[in-house]
């Protein structure tokens, strides 16, 4: 009984430091799944743009005669390009979205700065994708995207997408800064002269958010992240996710055109994730 006594106190305190211990890896584990968030909003910011990218590098003329394909873009902004030649380069597109326009149940204000030094499928074209004052649903989106046209073999299209300076704003005020290197190629519809059968494929890359309070996170692609041009979200594939209090898995499920993703920590925990 004396014994127990002695030690009883001492369980106790062990007990609560591991429970202690176990609720505030929690914690920190749900708290910092915003990191998670940032970092899937920071690659449906980038393709959703390389869409516009592409969109208006089908032609180099006045937008105004596009094809009814792209007329809903036209719709729901205004855009201007410095010249019309063809030809000439560079090609620099100014897309304003205004005081705010939706589209596809995507809502964007600001404006997007998108240069091209060649034609997009040429080898060793650059697309520059600058944002001023720019937001998608309520969310800024700052930073500098480039494309770098890498393609050997004419039939797969493929880039190196980079971002520098990049930065995320939620409505609530939460600031990520990002960057990181990818390689995206086309593996559907090369082929066709319509963008709508498009599909691109993220092979490879790393990158890496941070938040102001020193916690990070770098993702690398684990299995190829799948973006249909008509799909707003990667749609398929896998990141490995590692950072100050995540290690675990994004998985952007079966190829199905949503914006929900999910989150698998090492200790099993499971989270869901909205774009």
């Amino acid at each position: 009984m004396k014994n127990l006594k002695l030690y009883f106190p001492f369980l106790v305190s062990v007990l609560l430091l591991s429970c202690n211990k176990e609720d505030n890896t929690t914690t920190k584990t749900e708290t910092d799944k915003d990191l998670v968030t940032a970092n899937a909003v920071a690659d449906f910011s980038s393709e959703m743009d390389f869409n516009y990218g592409l969109d208006l590098s089908q032609n180099y003329s006045s937008y105004s005669n596009r094809t009814s394909e792209t007329h809903a873009l036209a719709s729901c902004a205004t855009v201007s390009v410095n010249n019309t030649t063809p030809g000439q380069f560079p090609k620099i597109f100014t897309v304003s979205f205004g005081s705010g326009c939706t589209l596809n149940g995507i809502t964007r204000s600001g404006t997007l700065t998108i240069t091209l030094s060649n034609y997009l499928l040429s080898t060793g074209s650059v697309m520059t994708i600058a944002r001023d004052n720019y937001y998608i649903n309520g969310t800024k989106i700052e930073g500098t995207v480039t494309y770098t046209n890498q393609t050997t073999n004419p039939s797969i299209p493929q880039w190196t997408r980079s971002i520098s300076n990049g930065q995320i704003t939620f409505a609530n005020g939460a600031v990520f800064t990002h960057s990181g290197t990818r390689t995206v190629r086309q593996i559907e519809g090369v082929s066709t002269l319509i963008l709508a059968d498009n599909v691109y494929e993220i092979l490879a890359g790393t990158h890496t958010v941070n938040r102001p309070n020193g916690s990070s996170l770098t993702a690398t692609v684990l299995t190829p992240l799948i973006k249909k041009f008509n799909c707003n979200y990667i749609s398929q594939g896998t990141l490995n996710l590692q950072g100050t209090y995540l290690n675990g898995t994004l998985d952007y499920g079966n190829n199905t055109c949503d914006n929900q993703a999910t989150y698998t920590h090492a200790n099993g925990q499971v989270f869901a994730i909205t774009l």
